[in-house]
C-alpha cells in the first residue's frame, strides 16, 4: 500500500500573488473586484506584469 501524499500549502501563497492573464476565471474576478472591464484587466496584466498588487494598483483599487 502507497503511503499517502501529504497535502501543504506550499506555492498557493505564490499563485495568490499573481493574475494570470490569460485565464478567463482569474480575469473575470479581477475585473468584478476593481470594477473595471476584463479588457482592462488584461492591458493592465500585460503591461505592468502578473504581480497582483501592482495590476490593482494601476486599475486604481
Amino acid at each position: 500500500m502507497a503511503a499517502a501524499k501529504k497535502k501543504t500549502a506550499r506555492g498557493r501563497k505564490q499563485d495568490r500573488a499573481r493574475v494570470a492573464g490569460g485565464q478567463k476565471y482569474e480575469v473575470g474576478y479581477e475585473s468584478k473586484k476593481t470594477g473595471r472591464s476584463a479588457s482592462a484587466v488584461k492591458k493592465a496584466v500585460k503591461k505592468f506584469g502578473h504581480s497582483r498588487k501592482r495590476v490593482e494598483k494601476r486599475l486604481g483599487r
